[in-house]
């Protein structure tokens, strides 16, 4: 976002109060902006420059404040103010109006066809009987500036010119010359100078020399001269000296050349509503005429107050507030866009200034109501959609390649998504136009001219970079590369590619093929034609003939393996011999991975998935437990769900990460769905119940959270006991003192029991914790992982083992009981120790 520097004092006198900085910063925030720093020029100065440059700026306070980057309208200090005023209800948005001049035609901007070539849009206005202090021309010339560097894209779009109209004479003629045939005095030089000399002087100017870009490769450069051939300006480089303005004009030419017409009439709008309120008869702008080249003529400025109509229920509905027609209605003329209840329904009437270009959609609208209205005013509610997140499929697939190929001994590289045209093409003995390449309409270097089409030049360029490194090289790389596709709507399409390259004395063809078994091992896909894999002998222009052969994966090709032809290894500037291969990833994960996002996406992906068949997705439905009672209470009572509906307000699922048996046997509790009043609980339900079919396979629940039924009372009559006693004794006292010495000896058992200590559970763990490379401090590694101490944590011997390239690891065992301490627990510990730690992985696990 933009940030305007703005006087305090300043501000405040235009505000006509004063306001504290804590009272500044709410009022910022209230109006959809953010005080951003409290400084002054001295300050800024000596941060950038030293304490020595400082000793001569200026201590006045300084609010830099953030605006939005569409907001134009509050670039300077006229505008925040106005703006603030508003909002405050302490003004009313002015009007705007176009005239035309008291004396005389108004002013005329003729354009000739030859800029066509350069910038062909000019537009035009006049501020008239206008007064200038010290701060409003200060102010004048950085919204120039602000301008420039925010819609006008530096000057490339529009160029901003402003004249003292006393010291020039109209019509004024806007064409384009070679650069030989101009010549005037620029701003603030001496002497005149042609276009030519101009360029060169301005490159070494730190500010000007930015902009040269523009216009220097041209034929002709753009000039604006008057009636008596004074130039005015060369835009969009430098102003004319004759016709620059002072604190003591009166009369404002102001002109806008540029490549967009839409955005010059933006501009110019700007500049003009900004500073109307100076001139003699307030917001009013003298219009001037425009000619181009077909001989159409336009008047400028436009000022165009355009009006919308929107329903209030829309706004309520998008902020989530509950106002009335006209409360909005007062909410949005606080934001300056004036605007009234039609009376039909609730439509309101919504007419924007020409002040705000940023207004183009009824969301802008709404937007600012929300401003308007108080974010912290708004209600916060619970969103009723509920969505699992997950990792995408074939970033899955690609992180797990990654680990295994790194583990084969291959280092991974990352490169530029962007290369150059020969890269793809000459380098590697093929035609550009045989490539299906995305090509950059305007690439700043020949580096990076188009989209890669493959990841071999990326790796042979790393490799050439390297080319001092020990022998042998291999390295791989897994990325995406573009290619065009007619059928997709942008014309191209994202492609996952694995690349590995093997750079040695020797070719090492065999390590190369190795890798693609391993490969093929790791994705389950069986060396065999068909169903499995294979390769075949192919021609390529980019390997060595007979030494070049196509991947086949059931029947489709996927890539390329072989040794590359020596034409290529030299021009990408390597001394020895290369293998290489590339294949396509994405036709291992099969049609089955886009549609079930909800499960990870292991290396058994590339095998079909079991589906349930019709016969088993009709089963019939599972039993539900005769027991409503949980470790929350009873889930039929409103306590019960209520005890659980907070459990779930942080959880997805009732143990860890992913649904388990614990989650359905608490479903299956749950008589009838809960009431929208439970909302976590109403979200986990609905998620729960869409593992039905699968519930089968779902893992199995690491404790108990349904409780057992109470077993039902006795029902039999005592006349029935009387009638099947089979075994039973006429005599009562007997049966009396046998119950008398059950429940004594009942009780010796349980007092018994209770004084046996009980099993606890117990697992034994080895750590492999990584650093980050072979210069970290392993003893102080070591220390930080001794210094975890959790109840049930006990840490055991360790070792340092060799990893490669002089990196070791540390193997560290530990004793944990299982109640109190989980691996995840105690990863996340180790690895909060950033400077030293990598990763954590469990070696091993082991029940004692």
């Amino acid at each position: 976002m933009p940030t305007v520097g703005i006087k305090r004092d300043l501000l405040f006198k235009a505000l006509g109060r004063t306001y504290t900085d804590e009272e500044f910063d709410e009022l910022c925030f209230e109006f959809g902006l953010e005080l951003d720093e409290i400084t002054s020029e001295k300050e800024i100065v000596s941060r950038e420059q030293g304490d020595t440059k400082a000793s001569d700026a200026s201590d006045v306070i300084l609010y830099k404040i953030d605006v939005p980057a569409n907001r134009y309208d509050l670039l300077c200090l006229e505008g925040l103010v106005r703006g603030l005023q508003v909002f405050k209800n302490k003004l009313e948005a002015p009007r705007y109006r176009r005239i035309s001049p008291v004396n005389g035609d108004p002013q005329k901007l003729i354009i000739t066809k030859e800029t066509a070539a350069v910038r062909p849009f000019a537009v035009a206005a006049v501020l008239r009987n206008i007064t200038f202090t010290q701060e409003r021309y200060d102010s004048f010339i950085e919204l120039q500036e602000k301008l420039h560097q925010n819609i006008c894209r530096k000057r490339s779009l529009v160029a901003i010119g402003t004249h003292d109209l006393d010291t020039i004479s109209g019509p004024f003629t806007y064409t384009a010359k070679p650069p030989g045939d101009i010549s005037f005095k620029p701003l603030n030089q001496t002497k005149e100078y042609t276009a030519t000399e101009l360029m060169s002087l301005y490159k070494t100017d730190s500010h000007l020399r930015h902009y040269l870009h523009i216009i220097e490769d041209k034929p002709v450069y753009p000039i604006i001269y008057d009636s008596n051939g004074i130039v005015l300006s060369m835009p969009p480089i430098i102003n004319g000296d004759h016709s620059k303005i002072t604190l003591q004009t009166k009369n404002v030419f102001i002109e806008c050349t540029a490549t967009d017409l839409t955005k010059a009439k933006i501009v110019l709008d700007m500049m003009v509503t900004m500073f109307s309120e100076y001139c003699s008869q307030p917001f009013t702008v003298e219009e001037a005429e425009v000619v181009y080249p077909d001989g159409k003529t336009c008047i400028y400025p436009e000022l165009a107050y355009r009006k919308e109509k929107l329903s209030g229920e829309f706004i309520n509905r998008k902020v989530g507030i509950n106002e009335s027609t006209e409360k909005i209605a007062q909410l949005l003329t606080r934001m300056c866009l004036l605007s009234r209840a039609t009376g039909v329904g609730d439509e309101i009437e919504v007419e924007i200034p020409p002040t705000r270009s940023d207004v183009i959609h009824a969301c802008d609208i709404m937007e600012d109501a929300a401003i308007a209205y108080g974010f912290n005013n708004i209600t916060r509610t619970t969103p009723r959609a509920y969505t699992v997140a997950n990792q995408f499929p074939l970033n899955k697939l690609t992180e797990l390649l990654r680990q295994d190929l790194a583990a084969a001994g291959f280092t991974e590289a990352l490169n530029f998504a962007l290369c150059s045209e020969e890269d793809i093409a000459d380098k590697l003995g093929k035609k550009i136009s045989e490539t299906r390449a995305a090509h950059i309409s305007n690439p700043k270097t020949a580096e990076f001219q188009v989209a890669r089409t493959t990841l071999l030049p990326g790796l042979l360029k790393t490799i050439a970079a390297n080319r001092k490194m020990p022998l042998p090289l291999k390295l791989f790389e897994v990325s995406d590369v573009v290619l065009k596709d007619e059928t997709k709507d942008v014309g191209a399409r994202n492609s996952r590619r694995f690349c590995a390259v093997y750079y040695n004395k020797s070719p090492g063809f065999e390590v190369i093929h190795g890798l693609l078994d391993r490969t093929m091992q790791l994705l389950e896909v069986k060396s065999a034609r068909g169903e499995g894999y294979h390769i075949q002998a192919a021609d390529d222009s980019t390997f060595f003939p007979g030494r070049c052969a196509e991947i086949i994966v059931r029947g489709k090709t996927v890539g390329r393996l072989g040794v590359l032809h020596p034409d290529v290894i030299n021009r990408f500037e390597l001394t020895m011999p290369c293998s290489a291969m590339e294949i396509d990833i994405e036709p291992f994960l099969g049609h089955t991975a886009e549609t079930l996002l909800t499960h990870d996406v292991p290396m058994q992906e590339v095998i079909k998935h079991k589906f349930p068949t019709p016969d088993e997705s009709q089963q019939a439905p599972v039993s539900r437990p005769t027991s409503t009672k949980t470790v929350f209470g009873d889930v039929s009572t409103q306590v019960g769900l209520k005890a659980l509906n907070d459990f779930l307000a942080d959880k997805s699922y009732m143990e860890g990460f992913a649904a388990s048996q614990a989650d359905m046997t608490v479903f299956d509790a749950i008589p009838s769905p809960p009431s929208l009043t439970f909302c976590h609980l109403r979200r986990w339900y609905n998620h729960i119940k869409s593992f039905q079919r699968e519930r089968a396979r779902l893992p199995a629940a690491k404790r108990q959270f349904v409780l057992p039924a109470a077993p039902a009372a006795s029902t039999n009559n005592a006349s029935d006991d009387d009638d099947i006693d089979l075994f039973g004794s006429d005599d009562e006292a007997e049966s009396a003192e046998a119950a008398r010495v059950k429940e004594r000896r009942l009780a010796e058992y349980a007092a018994k029991k209770s004084k046996k200590p009980a099993l606890i559970a117990k697992s034994s763990i080895l750590l492999d914790v990584k650093p980050w490379d072979d210069e970290t401090d392993m003893a102080k590694l070591e220390e930080c992982v001794r210094s975890v101490s959790m109840d049930g944590l006990l840490w055991g011997q360790s070792k340092l083992v060799p990893v490669g390239y002089g990196i070791k690891k540390l193997q560290i065992g530990c004793v944990v009981e299982d109640d109190k301490v989980g691996t995840d627990l105690l990863e996340e510990a180790i690895t909060a120790f950033e400077d030293y730690v990598q990763s954590v992985d469990v070696a091993a696990f082991n029940k004692i």
